[in-house]
């Protein structure tokens, strides 16, 4: 059989899942991001048991009011007509679309509605690979109908379905591979099925940007440009080894094979994760001496999440590592592996802290991150107690430690 690869990408859903909840502000420029603050908690209480989509809009939060250094979670396609957009600023999209209506992010809510779309696609196609809260990835190929209309037939009916169990739209982008099946997906938004064979590789996608290859990100589409290469048409266009003496064998092979649609990865329904993190963005920038208390209270409660999410999750950790942000907006990580294996929140702190100590603390700061990597399921390892040692290479950079210990938190 021809092979046929769905990519499935939730409609707004972040967005869209508030909207179940406030129909009244259907059609409206809607930005979902940051935490519930004063003001959410006000309007909640004062209409009390109140149904919510009786809540008159008027009285929603607006964006031109806000105040914070959240970002955009997503945002209604009304409220996208005016550059508002994912991962932007929320005080940098007031000045684009003041009058858009500001609404906190429902994390519980949102696994809620993920829990049950993918719960209803696999009930009707059951080879599903999880992309994320909002999108999946699924094969066709063998499923009944899964052949017909090129897919056609079981993308509407998988529409139909998840509408039926959520009340939710999503777009379906169906091709030879996974690669063209992201790219589709994105043609006929919202609530829309694209249907892509290998016959339309020149018509459909290399008239596209070359960004529009998952995988190319800002950094490779600027280096691209400079090449005076700007469609997936003209990456297509160029040689092999053309590619690979500009951006290495692995990478430069890849975007070749990618600019031609060729992608045999497969749909993968379980894998294991990489790497587990938490981090957040201080409401303002914080002194690691003047805040210190306050930036103690807030390392140690990451790190206690990752332990607990670790612990939830049934997986030990090698690696721990740090993320910081400065203020002027530089990024900086660090981490250290262990001897052992722990999933340990003391041993996890102290072995963060030591991370810490490797990193100048003299600048503000605006995110703070805590990461276990080198991943392997619990009860698997031959030692992950929480007294973990240090291997030789920590105690070698503790004592070569230059930061004063007193600057740290």
């Amino acid at each position: 059989m021809t092979r046929r690869i769905a990519h499935l990408d939730m409609d707004a859903f972040f967005a869209s899942v508030e909207l179940l909840r406030y129909p009244q502000l259907k059609g409206l420029p809607v930005v979902i991001g940051g935490g519930r603050r004063k003001i959410d908690e006000e309007l909640l209480a004062r209409h009390g048991e109140r149904a919510l989509r009786f809540i008159p809009v008027a009285e929603f939060p607006l964006l031109k009011d806000y105040v914070g250094r959240g970002v955009i979670t997503t945002a209604t396609y009304a409220a996208r007509h005016f550059g508002v957009g994912s991962a932007m600023g929320l005080m940098k999209a007031a000045k684009l679309c003041p009058q858009a209506i500001v609404l906190p992010v429902d994390f519980d809510e949102i696994r809620k509605f993920s829990r049950l779309f993918k719960s209803t696609i696999t009930e009707i196609s059951p080879l599903v690979q999880d992309r994320g809260v909002d999108e999946v990835y699924i094969d066709f190929t063998d499923v009944p109908g899964g052949q017909r209309e090129g897919g056609r037939v079981l993308a509407r009916l998988i529409q139909k379905s998840i509408f039926q169990a959520t009340g939710l739209t999503c777009s379906v982008g169906v091709a030879p591979n996974k690669l063209l099946a992201k790219m589709a997906s994105e043609f006929n938004k919202p609530n829309g099925i694209s249907v892509v064979h290998e016959a339309d590789l020149q018509t459909c996608i290399w008239p596209l940007a070359c960004r529009k290859i998952n995988g190319i990100g800002p950094k490779a589409g600027e280096k691209l440009a400079k090449l005076n290469i700007h469609t997936i048409g003209e990456l297509a266009a160029q040689d092999a080894s053309f590619l690979v003496a500009h951006f290495g064998k692995a990478t430069g092979t890849w975007m070749h094979e990618a600019a031609w649609g060729r992608d045999s990865s497969p749909v993968v329904t379980e894998s294991e994760p990489v790497s587990m993190s938490r981090e957040t963005t201080f409401e303002r920038d914080l002194h690691a001496v003047r805040d210190k208390a306050e930036l103690g209270a807030i390392f140690t409660r990451l790190c206690e999440q990752v332990a607990a999410d670790l612990q939830r999750k049934g997986y030990v950790a090698k690696t721990i590592g740090i993320k910081l942000r400065y203020d002027d907006f530089r990024s900086v990580t660090r981490d250290q592996t262990l001897e052992q294996f722990t999933a340990d929140a003391p041993t996890i702190r102290k072995i963060a802290g030591l991370c810490l100590k490797r990193v100048p603390l003299d600048q503000r700061l605006r995110l703070l991150g805590v990461r276990a990597a080198t991943l392997a399921k619990a009860g698997e390892t031959p030692f992950h107690e929480s007294n973990t040692h240090l291997a030789q290479s920590e105690r070698d950079s503790a004592a070569t430690e230059t930061i004063a210990k007193d600057q740290l938190f």
